[in-house]
């Protein structure tokens, strides 16, 4: 039989990691609908209409496919992140931007998020370290951000570790109530959320 050329592979390999992602986005619905643990390997192929060794070549198993829906989240969130650092700014500044890019992942994202926020204790092994390294890089990005507005005395003498978990817990509570179809959407929410953490820390 005749190789494969190489030139195939890239295109291959996109539509393989397509197909993944598409397992993982409907399998999160089924997920924040009936939780993890009520949801078994038979309903998961059905939702995804594969067959079992079709659905095992996709996704090795029901944890690793729990992690990819952590990793989803991830990825978007250190992303947005990322962005809001780059773009530079006040501390203030840049603390509204993190706000705004995690709000916008939690619009995006309402099943991922809700399996993030209630599932991650099935992650196991070497899947929870990674999850809890990835998490602890994120709120650290959130506390440098804290810790250079104190340096700089635009924010007053704040506990950066405590203040950064209460604007964790400020912005991603919102994942019961922001959705799609209502009357907010993420960026309506992420200014007054801003200005009124703002007004609790700024010197």
């Amino acid at each position: 039989m005749p190789r494969t050329p190489a030139s195939d592979e890239p295109s291959r390999s996109e539509k393989w990691q397509a197909r993944v992602d598409a397992i993982v986005d409907t399998s999160a619905e089924v997920f924040a609908k009936n939780g993890y643990h009520a949801t078994g390997i038979v309903e998961l192929c059905e939702v995804n209409g594969l067959g079992k060794g079709a659905f095992y070549h996709y996704i090795g198993s029901k944890e690793e496919l729990l992690a990819a829906i952590h990793d989803r989240v991830m990825d978007q969130v250190l992303a947005g992140g990322d962005r809001a650092v780059a773009a530079g700014g006040t501390p203030s500044e840049q603390l509204g931007l993190l706000g705004d890019e995690l709000l916008d992942v939690i619009f995006r994202y309402p099943d991922h998020v809700w399996v993030f926020l209630h599932e991650f204790p099935a992650l196991t092994g070497e899947r929870a370290d990674r999850f809890r390294v990835r998490r602890r890089t994120y709120e650290r990005q959130v506390e440098s951000v804290l810790q250079a507005g104190i340096d700089s005395g635009d924010f007053r003498a704040i506990d950066p570790r405590l203040t950064a978990l209460a604007w964790l817990g400020m912005h991603n509570y919102t994942y019961l109530w922001l959705k799609v179809d209502g009357r907010l959407d993420a960026h309506d929410v992420a200014k007054p959320f801003g200005d009124i953490f703002l007004r609790g820390i700024q010197g």
